[in-house]
């Protein structure tokens, strides 16, 4: 597919490529280079107190694992098997 390079660097992704990766307006991207390639990678931006929450939760979590109190699964299907119950 070709797409042009528009004013203020712009270029349009085509609607099938948006559509078949669920892109939406507002979505952000990192853009790198690589060997000549111009590589677009969608990202998520969480603030950052969210992030700080998240941490504290898995500090949480690593703390019960290692004092026996939280289960550990062998395998995706196991974790799924206790949901369930």
């Amino acid at each position: 597919m070709l797409v042009e390079l528009k004013a203020k660097s712009q270029v349009t992704i085509p609607k099938d490529i948006v559509q078949s990766m669920e892109l939406n307006q507002g979505d952000q991207f990192e853009v790198t280079e690589d060997n000549g390639k111009i590589v677009l990678v969608p990202v998520v931006v969480y603030p950052e107190h969210v992030i700080r929450c998240l941490k504290a939760e898995v500090k949480e979590i690593k703390e019960s694992i290692k004092n026996g109190d939280q289960p550990v699964f062998d395998s995706i299907d196991s974790l799924f098997e206790e949901l369930d119950k």
